[in-house]
């Protein structure tokens, strides 16, 4: 059965989606890239180059993925516009993940900034994807301002503690229509798949790949993670049982 991920009118060929900081290389962050199959892939602003064919990242991804330029480093609204902006002047298109987060020691996003920041791009032709607590007022306020989906946060950035804010994902993966994209804290394949399972349409990872001891090996772990919680969730989980029950009959042997 047809089962494809949407974004802005464009088929996503895979629902792993990828960042690209923290590699100890490019050239190893290619490999990754390839080795998981990420259509989507994100790239602070920060760390393109447009001067330099060697030390522009822009040059170590593959050809065919989108590259999502995020706002990386803005504390409010009128920062990340600006850096929306700068993006898609030196050559990134119109696809923009918001990050806005004025907190440095919990880094977490400030979701009336991104409202604001979302209004105004989406009005210059961006692909706005907001980075966000998972609240559903504010991801209703998100759909109205014309976000091409919801990113909410699994828990803060880097942590790996995988998806503490499962209940409030659940919710907007209920009353939103929008792909909801699992964003941040993701630390295993497992976290990933659960999330998956909760009914997200896809999930962006980057320190837990960029940081592991083998990095190409990694991405192509959560990808196939990925893939197998968005399985799982077409055809149904199993419900948790209080009592136990056999797999297999307890009567009528040695007949």
């Amino acid at each position: 059965m047809e089962d494809s991920l949407i974004i802005a009118g464009q088929t996503i060929k895979n629902r792993f989606l990828l960042g690209t900081g923290k590699f100890a290389s490019y050239s190893l962050m290619r490999d990754a890239i390839i080795a998981s199959g990420a259509h989507i892939v994100t790239v602070a602003l920060r760390r393109v180059d447009t001067q330099s064919s060697e030390d522009n990242i822009l040059e170590y991804i593959p050809k065919e993925c989108i590259i999502m330029p995020n706002t990386s480093g803005a504390r409010n609204a009128d920062e990340a516009i600006r850096i929306a902006r700068i993006a898609r002047a030196a050559g990134c298109g119109n696809w923009i993940k918001i990050e806005v987060i004025p907190d440095n020691k919990y880094l977490l996003p400030d979701n009336a900034q991104t409202i604001r920041a979302t209004e105004v791009l989406v009005k210059e032709g961006f692909i706005v994807m907001p980075y966000v607590n998972p609240d559903l007022a504010d991801a209703r306020r998100l759909l109205d301002a014309g976000a091409a989906s919801i990113m909410p946060l699994g828990s803060p950035i880097g942590t790996n503690k995988g998806v503490c804010m499962r209940e409030l994902i659940k919710i907007l993966v209920q009353e939103i229509k929008l792909p909801v994209v699992v964003d941040a804290g993701i630390g295993r394949p497992s976290h990933a798949a659960e999330a998956m399972e909760l009914g997200a349409a896809a999930v962006l990872v980057n320190t837990a790949v960029a940081t592991a001891e083998d990095p190409v090996l990694t991405a192509q772990a959560f990808s196939l993670a990925v893939e197998a919680g968005r399985i799982a969730y077409r055809v149904g989980i199993a419900v948790p049982k209080d009592n136990a029950e056999a797999s297999s009959p307890l009567t009528g042997f040695l007949r």
